[in-house]
């Protein structure tokens, strides 16, 4: 499920395609989510990993709020890999990509007017489909949500 999905007619693209839970089952890494990331302009054409935290699901849904022209909106990071958007004016917006280990970038792209509307009906959807089932109860402690206990109480076994 697509998280981000710029595109434009010259064939630049960023897309951040979410494919599931980091460690299904275990309370640290449950709530992690694996995401691929695609990149492609004239000069680049690559394919990276990334996880997404609840909590930058939460500063994306955020910045997709407040985003304007001359605004930047990003996602990712924590010593991983960092994808931005900066808003240029209405017809276009620079994408910045940032692995430490692998590829620092960044390129135009002229998204459909809808984009940002488009965007945060895709965190929706991805909210949707993952939701957050693991509480920190204090530093280092987690446990299952109280709808994911239950959930799990009432199916047969």
């Amino acid at each position: 499920m697509d998280l981000i999905h710029l595109q434009d007619t010259d064939g630049n693209r960023c897309i951040v395609r979410v494919t599931g839970r980091s460690q299904p089952g275990v309370l640290t890494g449950h709530d992690i989510l694996r995401a691929d990331v695609v990149v492609s302009a004239s000069f680049v054409d690559a394919r990276l990993e990334m996880c997404l935290s609840q909590q930058d699901l939460s500063s994306w849904q955020q910045a997709l709020a407040e985003l304007t022209p001359g605004g930047n909106a990003s996602v990712g990071g924590d010593g991983g890999l960092n994808l931005g958007i900066h808003v240029n004016d209405e017809r276009s917006v620079s994408v910045w990509v940032e692995d430490p280990d692998r590829l620092t970038t960044a390129f135009m792209i002229r998204p459909p007017d809808n984009w940002v509307e488009e965007h945060h009906d895709r965190l929706r959807h991805v909210q949707q489909a993952w939701p957050r089932e693991v509480v920190e109860t204090t530093s280092t402690a987690y446990e299952w949500t109280l709808e994911r206990r239950q959930n799990s109480a009432s199916q047969p076994t």
